[in-house]
């Protein structure tokens, strides 16, 4: 039995993963604590977990960020990008590192398993020299010689001419980021710790065991891939739940038309960005249009549906995925990973953080349709979808990627992973 520290950033889309991990290492009988954001504690003490809140690190609203964070009001795209990892992730670390050393002082771990962007996690391993476990939930930002930067939503350029247009990218990127890169020096001298020259890309990682969501067919090819580097396939399979189905789902069961899922995930969820556009391009097309506004409290839009769409603010999608087509979606990796998984094609429109870089993926793979931007015109939504649903690559590879996925029991896995680690320390 293990003592073991699961540290989440307090996002809904990071505590969904995480807590099936969180599952997994009870069902294994070890014992677990969790490090995350006061909002989202129910979700750990409901399954039998001890809970840590944070308290040194500023405590936040998802859905407000600026009221925590002011540098971050009125951006969006790159300035949202930038600003959001400092803000957020960086400048954080030393308030994450002083909440854990205090949890570990109390009762030492193990082992801590905490999500890809908790850099505190890699400070609290260092402070304590205890085992330190990744576990991505958005594709690896890991740089690579053979790939242009993480995150800019590029894939591979071919040729000499494109491995130069790479290394200049990566070259620039360093550049772009260099305060960035300084607030994560500030961060480790105000946890205690001496400098190092790690790139920010490697201080999210941990260098002895990295759980990749995903699987390697979604993964570029590089040469360079780091030896710690698992994949792991899911984390959060769609189950059955008590969360009630809307008034309006007999009209899913008894619909003969296509139906469509659009999503705008649950961090930016503004529906004039997608939603919006979606309902205009395919309002009068003989499909069922299924929107979720990413709000359990907000069942609405502030513009009227065509008559062929619902509104809800979630879905269960152990009901929804069976029944859909295609996906319409801003390319959060949880919802994409489940959609692949039901063999589902997908239309990305991936606006800002890490969803270009997963909407470039998904077309890489021949999934789906990369719209390229997070705000995308009607037209470019009713073209990709005529793509999709025409030419029939696009369900296969989703296909093939849904076998990938379902060779893997990716809670578990991690669990298997973590311990043969610490068999080995």
């Amino acid at each position: 039995m293990a003592d073991v520290m699961i540290a989440v950033m307090p996002f809904h889309g990071h505590v969904a993963p995480l807590v099936a991990v969180a599952e997994a290492f009870l069902a294994a009988g070890h014992r677990v604590r969790v490090y995350t954001g006061a909002a989202h504690a129910d979700r750990f003490t409901a399954i039998g977990a001890r809970v840590v809140t944070w308290a040194s690190a500023p405590d936040f609203d998802e859905h407000d960020l600026p009221a925590t964070f002011p540098a971050l009001r009125g951006k969006k795209g790159p300035r949202q990008m930038l600003t959001n990892v400092e803000q957020l992730f960086v400048r954080t670390g030393a308030g994450q590192a002083t909440d854990l050393t205090r949890a570990y002082a109390e009762q030492p771990w193990d082992v801590i398993v905490a999500d890809g962007l908790s850099i505190g996690a890699h400070f609290a391993s260092e402070l304590t020299a205890t085992p330190w476990v990744t576990v991505s939930i958005v594709p690896l930002t890991i740089p690579s010689r053979d790939l242009p930067p993480p995150i800019l939503g590029l894939q591979p350029a071919k040729g000499l001419a494109g491995r130069l247009r790479d290394r200049a990218l990566r070259g620039m990127t360093r550049m772009v980021s260099s305060g960035i890169q300084r607030a994560y020096a500030e961060e480790r001298t105000r946890a205690g710790l001496p400098l190092d020259d790690l790139a920010l890309e490697q201080a999210f990682m941990s260098p002895q065991l990295v759980c990749a969501s995903g699987v390697a067919e979604l993964e570029y090819p590089r040469s360079d891939l780091a030896t710690q580097v698992v994949f792991v396939g899911e984390l959060t399979r769609p189950r059955a739940n008590d969360a009630a189905l809307p008034s309006w789902w007999p009209d899913v069961e008894s619909c003969r038309d296509p139906i469509l899922h659009v999503t705008q995930g649950t961090l930016n969820v503004d529906p004039h960005d997608l939603i919006e556009p979606s309902f205009t391009a395919l309002g009068r097309q003989r499909v069922l249009l299924i929107a979720s506004t990413g709000r359990s409290d907000v069942a609405e839009l502030p513009f009227t549906a065509p008559p062929n769409a619902r509104v809800a603010g979630f879905i269960p999608y152990d009901s929804l995925l069976p029944r859909l087509d295609v996906m319409i979606t801003n390319g959060g990796w949880g919802g994409v990973l489940a959609a692949l998984a039901q063999g589902i094609p997908l239309i990305v429109a991936g606006g800002d953080l890490d969803k270009p870089e997963i909407a470039a993926r998904v077309a890489w793979a021949g999934a789906g349709v990369n719209l390229r931007t997070g705000r995308p015109r009607p037209r470019a939504i009713l073209d990709a979808w005529r793509r999709v649903t025409s030419d029939g690559s696009y369900r296969a590879n989703a296909q093939r990627l849904a076998k990938s996925l379902s060779a893997h029991d990716g809670p578990r896995e991690v669990v298997d992973h973590t311990m043969a680690l610490l068999a080995r320390a």
